[in-house]
């Protein structure tokens, strides 16, 4: 794989921390991640943010929605870092679009 195939992910648990992951898988990821949760918090637990951006993703990427989890949870921390989304102030995980 490339350095072209790669793409820097942030963590927001872990600033300063930068991890280069499979660029396609990312992107699918993200763009599944962001069609399915709302505009405003609460926002979507992430257990059903998982299964509504399932029906999103390209199934040579993710077979069966194989590994879903584990991308969602890195473009999560990601976005988070960003700032491009944001998650509910109280439990459970709940996350949503900021504006912008």
């Amino acid at each position: 794989m490339s350095d072209d195939d790669k793409i820097e992910v942030e963590n927001v648990n872990s600033p300063h921390h930068k991890t280069r992951v499979n660029r396609a898988k990312y992107q699918t990821m993200r763009q599944a991640l962001m069609q399915v949760l709302p505009d405003e918090a609460p926002g979507m637990k992430v257990p059903d943010a998982k299964t509504a951006l399932l029906p999103h993703l390209d199934q040579a990427l993710f077979p069966g929605g194989d590994k879903a989890g584990w991308w969602l949870k890195c473009v999560q921390l990601d976005l988070e870092a960003k700032g491009i989304i944001a998650r509910a102030d109280k439990p459970p995980v709940r996350l949503f679009r900021l504006p912008g």
